[in-house]
């Protein structure tokens, strides 16, 4: 493992720079609050301003002197998320992960009753963001010592059901896209093998409190709870690149 820069808890993720996409939703602050308590400072983003700034000032409030920021970004723009990849290098001097949590759902009684437009939002929302984040983040991550790309998929990708057809395509083909950012890591490897990775991350769905405070006789079986999901996120940065470099991390049995 490549040494850490600072000194307080001395783990990889220690003065690591991360930035996390779709930061405002559950998911999102569970994983501020995780990656702060590591000791990474942390930037996140999200399209929603308010929700946005009340995870980011909750993460802060957590971990007294973590260094925890908020940006507005809309992800649908390249140019926009290249310019927020370009900004977070230049103000902290590395970026070393990107984890992508911008969700969505839409689905069907039936496959007979799927409704393309739900396709035409799913794409925008798990595809498109995907494309964007990868391609802007891919240079800065490369000149990182520990960098990681992490996507948060659903079991649904590799294993559809009938109602869910442009929700399981959406993430099969965000999958796709982040294993091929992960041969491009493995070619800039070379013969040493890769030093930034890119990994998928796999959930049958996520589970957190207020879901569970609105349904208390709910099971939730086979859910990954957000802050289970926040110390599996965590963890990627205690194992090699090349050891998770192009991997499906199962957080649920495989279909």
């Amino acid at each position: 493992m490549t040494s850490s820069i600072g000194n307080g808890n001395g783990g990889p993720l220690e003065g690591a720079v991360v930035a996390v996409a779709g930061a405002g939703g559950p998911a999102g602050r569970a994983t501020l609050l995780r990656l702060a308590e590591a000791g990474a400072i942390v930037v996140g983003s999200d399209a929603n301003p308010e929700r946005l700034a009340e995870a980011v000032d909750a993460a802060r409030y957590a971990h007294g002197g973590a260094t925890v920021t908020g940006d507005t970004v809309d992800l649908l723009d390249l140019g926009a998320t290249r310019e927020w990849a370009a900004k977070t290098e230049k103000e902290f001097g590395r970026i070393d992960g990107m984890v992508h949590l911008v969700g969505g759902w839409r689905g069907s009684a039936t496959f007979a009753e799927t409704d393309l437009a739900d396709w035409d939002l799913l794409e925008k929302l798990l595809i498109r963001t995907v494309q964007h984040t990868s391609l802007a983040f891919q240079a800065p991550l490369l000149r990182s010592d520990r960098g990681r790309y992490l996507l948060i998929s659903a079991a649904g990708a590799s294993k559809p059901t009938a109602g869910n057809a442009a929700y399981s395509a959406s993430k099969a083909a965000a999958e796709a896209w982040t294993l091929a950012l992960a041969d491009a890591f493995r070619k800039a490897g070379g013969e040493e093998g890769p030093r930034t990775a890119a990994a998928i991350l796999v959930v049958k769905a996520l589970v957190h409190d207020a879901m569970r405070a609105e349904r208390p006789n709910a099971k939730f079986a086979g859910f990954t709870d957000v802050k289970e999901l926040a110390e599996a996120i965590a963890g990627v940065w205690d194992k090699p690149a090349s050891e998770v470099n192009g991997q499906r991390l199962w957080l649920t049995p495989k279909p």
